[in-house]
């Protein structure tokens, strides 16, 4: 037992639980504090479960059915059930982005060809959840979207923001200077001065019938209805989201699976001219990588001739289809680098000559000399002329140049769109060859890095320049390969290029580069096919240039494509023997061996026909080995026969015209078939040349065969060199995927022997053939894999599915398909890093799943499949379904097993006892498969027998699809002895997962989602195929089917629990990926079934949480299990929220409930249900199971005794907070009456918080207000905003460990007073206390109040503590902090003081972090210390580098405005909310005698609001509650709470002199009203005439921007109601009143005085001594002044004069102690001070109309007391030691000796007599008496 944990220890801590007894015993059903963990203090009726225990969940299923709703309709009734369309299966047409979708054009095609073409053009089968979108996931308040719904707030007007601007403060200054121009003249008493001024004042508004008797009932009702109209309904839309990543519960849908482009580049070809212009020149452009060293698009050709050029060649070129007339083009880019160029050939109709010849012309004639060489120049055109008539179908290469795309790019980068010339040249001048560009381009764009970690460019946002290309370098005739091609571009880079020296050809060639739009019009793909929006067919298009990227590209098919590309390479012809120099190779694509047989499949290149038939290669003069450089594009056809070949005929042609020679003439002959063993040939071939005609049925073999009697040249070595390329996804390419593909093939067709590569696979053979292939997917290039990965799965599940019948034997290929899923998965996710979501989840998977997969042979509308149907012949084991059903159908119901996979023998070898145990209770027959007989038990197998309409439509839907043939049925009957099985691919794939073991089983783990969500959507195919979707869920799936996902679902429970610590990344995908699944079965399956899963899954975890020494991870791990499965879009429903709690009858008499009645309230069931409600009683937590495991979950880690849940409490709080926010926001639950059924489920959250406030951050200490108001002496703990670097920091630093923060308070309800609480973060605590606010806006008032008069007094203080905190928490911070924080370097240093604690923490370090992130895992960190990293998570955000660019620093203006205006309607809607919470409490005190205590704290929160910067619109409902208070409880304010009497006044007076007229008027009526109570009380309202005047004179003294107009304006007020107050107009009230208003009158005059002589103090002092004089009636405010000039004085080191003020006080003082008390050690009043000064008689009381110091409220300071007098005289006495006046030190002591002597006070007396000698010694060294004398005299 001694390592239990200190966790389980402490959970039957007994101190905590002998507080929790103490407490439980004034009361029972206390919702007291929910968070024993222990067993003992939880006083409820019914035997309790802990809080660490899962309870067991209400069969919701039952329940429904048994509690059925009482209303029909309305809002409430939608909160009871899920709605009826809530899941939809909609098959969406996939958009295409053709005009006419590609689809082969043959009408047969083979069973592959079918497949593919049906995989790239069915529609899209997609499971909707209907409303899933209001789940938190996508919570609105996390979202961008919370700024559109706080679109027309009313804007709040708050004080602090109002403050008027200098200039017209200053004229109203001069105004007033203007209008009491008497106050000089007329001496200080003068009653005339102020009647003067406050007649000349404008009273505010008066407030219709404030002096009206109404009753308090209606008082209330009206302020209420007033409260609560045109209340901000949301409350979350004005608080901003916590600062979390993504929600880790949002699934964002996949993207659409589409075709693949990279960057896009958009080439306009606009003009090529050379200095002659003499023949048609063809160009071609391609784009070439000279890293890779690889050609990365196909060519395109374009003609930039003139039409008369164009006509030399009539006679050769067919009319040109505008395909070919295309001279712009879309390049495709997917891996942009600086090795790409942009490759431009030019080709001229063959001529006699090499090219050097050729080319000459172009070299020495320049376009000036044009005249000078006009006959040459005639010439020349006339020899054209005649090649182009005798020659004109051949070509030979003549020039090239290359342009390096990013300079390009970079160049053009700057962001000005408009576009740059960039003219690039060779050789004149020192500039580079590739670039010389016009001085406006200076912008280079900073290049991003790509992936590969080249340096990349962007090409989307380069800006579009137009180039001039001005030289071409001449074509070399024996240096035309791919080879020599890259040697040229890589010397093209360095400085010194030898092709610099070359002579070049001069030309211009002008084209456009830009990134090419989104949709450009006009668009033909690489087959020619118009793209989208194409208006007009006579448009000359643009051309889509099908890209061949650099490296691999990981993308599915989603199109037909099936392209071949053929390069000729090279060619030896120097060992045959003949002529043959001049040759060109023509090639064709055949489909027979007659020459007829030339398929028109050959793409035209330009200004031609679209298709030919023969392409020809461009010739070099007189070589006898020529090399190639050409590209020929074919078409393939969708299926190929051993017929089909591409053949070579070499020719020579003649380029001299002699007699009897022909044009061509053919030497040598070659071919490549194009399928071997029934697969495309492609690649190198190094072929032999046939001299003869090849023979008879030469396409079947292949050339290298050396065929009797054939001549070849060169002895039949290879001479021709030529490469084949297909881009088609028709053909894997992938000898795996190949055989996989045809065996899966051939069992549909039923064709045996099937032949794969040399082998003849007989149907006995193949079973094992077909395992062997689906084992051997593994060894398969990914990059096939991906192509094909849609078909790839598809088959895979279909052979689960439906078994093969192979020789008669049903073979149940399941396991080994579930293995290859397993392992292609885990292949795509280990190798395509890149493509993962937050979850670990790839894209391409997630697609697949979303849009693709549906249950083999459901699709809508098909035909039963016959062989047209997809793969549905009747030899797959499918069952044939009759008119007449056979009487055996009956007895199928028996579990037959299939006979394949006889290893499985009697258990399976799970290394989980507890699986074992679930599968082997059910008979281990169950390891293969059974029949599944789909449905509820009782229903027959297949459907209604009845024909009417609707059945077989029912039958068309149904998943038991078959093929309707009898006989076959019973043939296969006969022939296995069993009925063939259709297996339901999630109970399938539920029980291999369960059954697998071993490397399988961790494949299937490490991608569970995978198979989690194939189940799924499965499951719902099937209820949808089989008309269920609206079946009861309890009949909706077998019970095998159930065990087997309770099996799976516990097991991986396991997994988590067992190996968090060990893979801690893949258990926290495991943990989520399990959460989602359950998530969806929720929609789908039995819900009570689902809630059983969860408990198990917390069962797990609560069981291996005792025995961990450090919790926070694995606690992590539930969190964000559970997050996940209440982001569930009906997560309302599900918890019942309509169910009223009652407790279950418990079986026997439960001990707590015999200890209850002890209660000294009632303890009806009524109460009791209240309490249910408040509590995580069992009935709670079984009725609204989720929400009580979220409220769980939040009181254990909350719970000060947690152990090491400390870093938890920011992602308990926010999972909380995101809960309340999104119902908040959540249209189905806007109207009222069904918000407090949401907030009903939270109302244990308010107990939970009143728990937590000792360790709740005290707001309120930002203020300079007292602390809290009922805590003891808070120590000054270091809170979070302090600047210096906090304890725990400076601990770390000195190397000591941590301390816990402690906030010792004065709770009783902490478990033990000498606990350490952690506090918890300022944000953590925000976000508590504004859930608590929507709890209490949102939940029924009556059950709040019914609750409230449960609770004891200490709790409902504790309440009031809350609300007090929120006051401060929400409170306006106005606009001018906004500004302030805005500024930046309010920000770095609080980021540099993070990251400093941070980092000596030793939390998490920064390298670590980004990995984690980058891994989308951020917040899960396993820092588990006391200061978990969690709470401080807040600076990576600006730290980690790429959010820099993103977060804008600096606001704008309209932004703060908006900031300020959120803010400021929060801070009203909080405070309203706490007003009416307060007024609930109040209620409830009125109904229960023994409260009165409570009183006193909710005018303490009131007070502590008022004092706030509050709005307006809050100040005018404060007040009228204020007031209602008032009326209510007279004798509360001016009995028992006199100090808060004080406050109050304070506040009001302080409101009577705001700027803003609505507040001044409801704090003058307030004022008014409390003198009219005060007064009916005893026709006396001197306590409030003291207080108000003292109040006003503090205000006077201290407020810096107090304004005297507003304040006259509300005196005027005042007295305009007394004057209007018809009932006490016989009483003396309105005279005292009008004193008192005239008395403050004159008060504000001396204050305008005082602040007109702000800078002349002496003018200062002399006005204070006035006012002081004044009040010489009132002792208080008398010593107040005198407090006042005091300070004055010593501001100014004016000591002497300081102590005389002292003097005067300490005599006043004494006076008045001499009245109270008889002591005769005090001082005898003021007489005893003489000796110090002779003035101090002024303080005697001798005025007749002194009130009597005995009197209520006067002479109630602190000062007022003995130690008061001591303080006075000890102050006086050091300011005269301070002044030198040592005499008169003397005399002070001579009254503080007896004082000290009576007291025995040792200590003090020898301070005195210290202080003393000192003086004495002092007056002895003085040197003359002078000093002394003329001091003396000047102060007095």
């Amino acid at each position: 037992m001694a390592e239990r944990r200190a966790f389980a220890q402490k959970i039957s801590r007994t101190v905590a639980a002998e507080v929790r007894k103490q407490i439980s015993g004034q009361y029972s059903g206390s919702p007291q504090l929910l968070k024993n963990l222990s067993l003992v203090g939880n006083v409820s009726h019914h035997a309790s479960v802990p809080l660490t225990e899962a309870v067991d969940p209400v069969d919701l299923e039952d329940y429904l059915i048994t509690h059925p709703l009482a209303v029909e309709s309305g809002p409430l009734r939608d909160l009871l059930e899920f709605p009826p369309d809530d899941i939809e299966v909609v098959y969406s047409p996939r958009d295409c982005r053709t005009l006419v979708s590609a689809v082969p054009e043959e009408s047969e095609m083979d069973p592959h060809v079918r497949d593919c073409v049906r995989s790239y053009t069915e529609d899209w089968a997609i499971v909707n959840r209907k409303y899933h979108k209001l789940g938190t996931g996508f919570n609105p308040n996390t979202l961008d979207k919370q700024k559109e719904r706080q679109k027309g707030l009313p804007k709040q007007v708050f004080e602090s923001d109002e403050a008027p601007d200098g200039n017209s403060y200053q004229d109203e200054q001069d105004d007033l200077k203007r209008r009491s121009m008497s106050i000089d003249d007329t001496p200080r008493g003068s009653w005339a001065c102020s009647i003067f001024d406050l007649k000349n004042s404008l009273p505010d508004a008066l407030l219709p019938s404030l002096l009206d008797r109404t009753p308090n009932e209606d008082i209330d009702h009206q302020n209420d209805d007033q409260r609560k109209s045109n209340r901000h309904k949301e409350l979350f839309a004005l608080h901003p989201a916590p600062d979390e990543e993504e929600p880790i519960e949002r699934l964002s849908i996949p993207e659409i699976p589409k075709e693949h482009f990279g960057q896009r580049l958009l080439v306009k070809c606009l003009s090529l001219k050379f200095e002659i212009e003499i023949e048609p020149i063809f160009a071609s452009l391609a784009l070439y990588d000279v890293k890779e060293k690889k050609k990365i698009s196909e060519n395109f050709y374009f003609d930039l001739n003139s039409e008369q050029m164009k006509g030399m060649l009539r006679p050769h070129v067919p009319p040109a289809a505008i395909t070919t007339l295309a001279r712009s083009a879309i390049f495709s880019i997917t891996y942009p680098s600086q090795d790409v160029f942009l490759v431009i050939k030019l080709e001229k109709v063959l001529q006699q000559g090499d090219i050097g010849e050729c080319a000459e012309p172009y070299m020495i004639f320049k376009e000036a000399d044009a005249t000078k060489n006009k006959e040459k120049l005639e010439k020349l055109r006339s020899q054209a002329d005649q090649f182009c008539q005798r020659l004109g179908k051949y070509r030979m290469p003549f020039a090239w140049t290359a342009i390096h795309l990013m300079n390009i790019v970079s160049s053009a980068g700057s962001l000005e769109r408009d576009s740059t010339d960039v003219e690039i040249s060779t050789g004149e001048r020192k500039g580079s060859w590739s670039e010389r560009r016009n001085s406006s381009v200076v912008g280079r764009r900073s290049l991003e890095r790509t992936t590969s970690g080249d340096e990349a460019c962007s090409l989307t946002t380069f800006r579009p320049a137009t180039l001039t290309v001005t030289n071409f370098f001449k074509q070399e005739g024996d240096r035309l390969s791919d080879e020599d091609l890259y040697k040229f571009l890589a010397d093209m880079r360095r400085p010194s290029s030898v092709l610099r020296r070359l002579r070049p050809i001069t030309a211009q060639l002008k084209i456009d580069i830009s990134p090419a739009p989104e949709n450009p019009h006009y668009c033909l793909t690489p087959e020619l096919l118009q793209v989208k929006s194409y208006p007009d067919s006579r448009v000359r298009p643009t051309r889509e240039i099908l890209e061949f990227p650099a490296r691999d590209v990981y993308v599915p098919n989603t199109t037909y494509r099936n392209l071949l590309y053929v390069y000729p390479q090279s060619l030896n012809f120097a060992n045959r023997q003949g002529s043959a120099r001049n040759i060109t190779v023509k090639v064709q694509f055949m489909y027979g061996e007659d020459p007829s047989n030339a398929m028109p499949v050959i793409f035209g290149k330009s200004s031609c026909s679209e298709f030919s038939k023969e392409a020809y290669t461009a010739v070099v003069y007189h070589n006898r080995s020529p090399d190639f450089h050409e590209e020929i594009k074919v078409k393939l056809p969708a299926t190929l026969t051993d017929h089909h070949h591409l053949l070579f005929t070499f020719y020579h042609v003649s380029c001299q015209q002699k007699q009897n020679t022909p044009l061509e003439t053919p030497v040598g002959y070659t071919w490549i078939p194009m399928l071997q063993n029934g697969r495309l040939k492609t690649g190198q071939f190094c072929l032999p040349v046939s001299l003869e005609k090849p023979p008879q049925a030469y396409s079947v073999l292949s050339p290298e065969v050396p065929l009797p009697g054939m001549k070849w040249v060169d002895n039949h070595k290879g001479v021709f060199n030529v490469e084949v390329v297909a881009v088609s996804s028709i053909h894997t390419q992938d000898p795996y995927l190949d055989k996989f593909f045809a065996l899966v093939n051939a069992l549909d067709e039923h064709m045996f022997p099937v032949r794969i590569g040399d082998m003849r696979i007989m149907e006995n053979n193949l079973e094992n053939e077909l395992k062997s292939s689906i084992s051997a997917l593994n060894s398969s290039q990914l990059e096939p894999v991906v192509r094909f990965l849609h078909l790839l799965l598809d088959k895979l599940i279909l052979l689960v599915v439906r078994p093969p019948v192979i020789a008669g034997q049903i073979v149940n290929l399941g396991q080994a398909s579930f293995e290859a899923m397993a392992s292609i998965v885990n292949r795509l996710h280990k190798n395509l890093e890149g493509n993962q979501d937050q979850h670990g989840r790839n894209s391409l998977l997630t697609s697949y799943i979303y849009y693709v997969f549906r249950l083999p042979n459901t699709y809508p509308n098909s035909p039963s499949p016959g062989p047209g149907g997809l793969g549905g012949s009747v030899h797959y084991a499918t069952m044939a379904r009759s008119a007449v059903r056979p009487a055996s159908l009956h007895l199928n119901r028996s579990r037959s097993l299939s006979n394949s996979n006889p290893d499985i023998s009697g258990t399976p070898t799970s290394p989980d006892d507890e699986v074992r145990s679930i599968i082997g209770s059910k008979g281990l027959d169950r390891s293969n498969s059974w029949v599944n007989t789909g449905g509820p038990k009782a229903a027959p197998w297949g459907s209604n027998p009845s024909p009417s309409a609707e059945s077989t439509q029912a039958m068309d839907r149904s998943c038991n699809r078959m093929s309707s043939h009898t006989e076959t049925s019973s043939f296969l009957q006969t022939l296995t002895g069993r009925l063939p099985t259709k297996k339901l691919f999630h109970e399938e794939l539920a029980l291999q997962w369960v059954v697998c073991s071993g490397s399988v089983r961790e494949a299937a783990l490490q991608q569970a989602w995978f198979f989690f969500e194939l189940m799924v959507k499965s499951m719902v195919h099937h209820l949808y195929f089989t008309d269920k979707l609206d079946a009861p869920r309890k009949n909706r799936f077998p019970e095998r089917f159930m065990d087997d996902i309770a099996a799976l679902v516990s097991t991986i429970a396991s997994d988590v629990v067992s190996r968090f610590q060990k893979d801690t990344e893949m258990v926290e995908r495991l943990n989520m990926s399990l959460a989602f699944f359950l998530n969806d079965l929720l929609s789908v399956m039995d819900r009570g079934f689902v809630f059983s899963l969860i408990k198990a899954c917390y069962k797990q975890v609560s069981s291996k949480l005792y025995s961990l020494p450090n919790p926070s991870l694995l606690v992590s791990l539930r969190l964000d299990f559970l997050r996940v499965i209440c982001s569930h879009e009906h997560y309302v429903t599900l918890n019942l929220p309509c169910s009223l709690l009652t407790p279950p009858a418990s079986p026997s008499p439960s001990v707590s409930s015999a200890t209850s009645q002890s209660s000294g309230f009632s303890t009806n069931v009524q109460d009791q249900k209240t309490a249910n409600m408040f509590e995580l009683s069992l009935p709670f937590r079984q009725q609204h199971y989720l929400a009580g495991l979220v409220l769980t979950e939040l009181a254990i880690i909350l719970d000060p005794d947690a152990d090491g849940l400390f870093g938890l409490h920011k992602k308990v709080i926010n999972m909380v907070h995101n809960l309340l926010s999104s119902h908040d926001s959540d249209p189905r639950y806007s109207d009222p009456q069904v918000k407090a059924r949401v907030a009903m489920l939270y109302l244990p959250l308010i107990g939970i918080i009143m728990e937590t406030v000792p360790q709740l951050y005290d707001f309120t200490e930002t203020h300079n207000q007292r602390g809290r108001p009922s805590c003891v002496a808070i120590e000054d703990y270091e809170s979070e905003g302090g600047n210096m670097i906090s304890q725990t920091v400076a601990m770390a630093i000195a190397g000591t460990p941590v301390p816990q923060l402690a906030r010792p308070s004065s709770f009783l309800l902490t478990s033990s007073t000498g606990r350490q609480h952690s506090m918890f973060s300022a944000e953590s605590s925000r976000s508590l206390l504004i859930c608590l606010l929507w709890v209490l806006k949102n939940a029924d008032e009556t059950v709040l109040q019914k609750w409230f008069t449960d609770l004891s007094v200490l709790q409902l203080n504790r309440l009031l503590d809350l609300l007090y905190l929120c006051v401060s928490c929400f409170e306006y911070k106005g606009k001018k902090v906004f500004e302030r924080m805005n500024s930046l370097t309010f920000k770095k240093s609080k980021d540099m003081r993070a990251k400093l604690e941070e980092a000596i923490l030793g939390s998490i370090g920064a390298r670590q972090e980004m990995v984690r992130r980058s891994r989308g895992q951020l917040e899960r960190s396993p820092s588990g210390s006391a200061f978990g990293s969690q709470e401080n998570l807040r600076w990576r955000k600006d730290m980690t580098h790429w959010r820099q660019n993103t977060e804008k620093l600096d606001k704008s203006r309209a932004e703060i405005e908006h900031e300020a205006l959120i803010d400021g309607n929060l801070a009203t809607e909080a405070n309203l909310i706490i007003l009416d919470a307060l007024e609930i409490i109040v209620q409830t005190v009125s109904l229960a005698e023994s409260k009165e205590s409570i009183l006193g704290g909710v005018l303490k929160v009131l007070l502590h609001s008022m004092a706030c910067h509050q709005s307006a619109l809050y100040l005018q409902h404060c007040f009228a509650t204020q007031r209602a208070l008032v009326s209510k409880f007279p004798e509360l304010l001016f009995e028992e709470e006199t100090e808060q009497c004080a406050d109050l006044c304070l506040r009001l007076l302080r409101h009577c002199s705001s700027s803003v007229s609505s507040i001044r008027s409801h704090a003058s009526a307030s004022l008014y009203l409390l003198m009219r109570q005060n007064f009916e009380i005893g026709n006396n309202f001197a306590r409030v005439k003291m207080q108000v005047t003292m109040s006003l004179s503090s205000l006077v003294g201290t407020s810096q921007s107090f304004n005297e107009e507003f304040l006259r304006r509300s005196l005027k007020t005042i007295l305009t109601y007394a004057e209007e107050d018809l009932e006490l107009r016989e009483t003396t009230f309105p005279d005292q009143v009008q004193d008192l208003v005239f008395n403050l009158h004159m008060i504000l005059s001396d204050t305008v005085k005082m602040k007109e002589h702000q800078e002349d103090p002496e003018m200062l002092i002399d006005l204070m001594y006035r006012i002081a004089k004044g009040y010489q009636t009132s002792p208080d405010l008398r010593l107040t002044w005198l407090q006042n000039m005091a300070g004055k004085h010593s501001e100014r080191s004016n000591h002497a004069e300081a102590a005389q003020c002292l003097v005067h006080s300490a005599a006043l003082v004494a006076e008045y102690l001499s009245m109270l008390e008889d002591r005769k050690y005090l001082p005898v009043g003021c007489v005893t001070f003489q000796n110090i000064s002779s003035n101090v008689l002024e303080e005697s009381a001798v005025s007749d109309d002194v009130v009597s110091p005995d009197e209520e409220g006067i002479c109630s300071g602190k000062y007022f007391t003995e130690a008061g007098l001591v303080g006075l005289l000890e102050q006086a006495a050091a300011s005269f030691s301070m002044a030198g006046m040592y005499e008169a030190v003397n005399e002070v002591y001579k009254v503080l000796v007896p004082i000290h002597e009576a007291n025995r006070d040792a200590k003090k007396l020898s301070v005195i007599h210290g202080k003393l000698q000192e003086a004495f010694s002092k007056i002895v060294h003085q040197s003359t008496g002078w000093e002394f004398v003329l001091c003396e005299y000047f102060s007095f």
